[in-house]
């Protein structure tokens, strides 16, 4: 059995565009089973024990799992891959969180459900705990960026993911415009076929 834990980013949620499209593709290949997708908490010490409440058992029972995220989620798909040694797929992942949510402290809406909640300078601190240094396995990464992200310096993902699996699109967006065409590429290569 397999399972892919979708992890959205700052601000965003289940609702999602693409949250949306990964759900269509995989019921298209009649897998939407195998995929979670929930609304993550703001603080990331809770976001990540959210996620590792679902991944943990999974894991014990056998099921082989995979991680995708966007933006943030990116960051901690990638915390988490390394944590548990999964595959992962980082879409215009936030690989210097620490640094680029530093300006976000404060309050924010969710672009989805219209909630509000609060990012705390100790939000921050805890990224910091999460950032994770070097890949032990490039391999087991797929990154897709756009070198039009207006959030994010595409760049930094390249330096800090050197040596994993990279497509790089020009023009683009934060939003990947591109990743409806990628979800092929996507869950064949966190998905694969056994």
């Amino acid at each position: 059995m397999q399972k892919l834990l979708y992890l959205h980013g700052f601000r965003s949620g289940p609702q999602s565009v693409k949250a949306r499209q990964l759900r269509a593709h995989l019921a298209r290949q009649g897998r939407a089973q195998d995929l979670w997708c929930e609304q993550l908490p703001p603080g990331p010490r809770d976001a990540i024990a959210t996620v590792a409440k679902v991944l943990e058992p999974a894991l014990a029972q056998g099921t082989e799992v995979a991680l995708a995220g966007s933006s943030l989620g990116g960051f901690y798909a990638l915390h988490l891959a390394e944590k548990y040694g999964l595959r992962a797929a980082l879409i215009n992942p936030a690989v210097v969180a620490p640094i680029s949510l530093d300006a976000y402290v404060g309050e924010h809406t969710h672009l989805y459900t219209g909630e509000c909640f609060r990012f705390e300078p100790h939000h921050v601190e805890e990224l910091k705990a999460l950032d994770v240094s070097a890949m032990t396995s490039p391999e087991r990464y797929l990154v897709l960026l756009e070198t039009g992200d207006e959030v994010l310096d595409w760049w930094q993902a390249v330096l800090r993911l050197r040596g994993a699996n990279m497509v790089i699109r020009a023009g683009g967006d934060h939003s990947l415009q591109s990743f409806a065409d990628e979800l092929p590429r996507l869950s064949a290569f966190l998905l694969p076929d056994r």
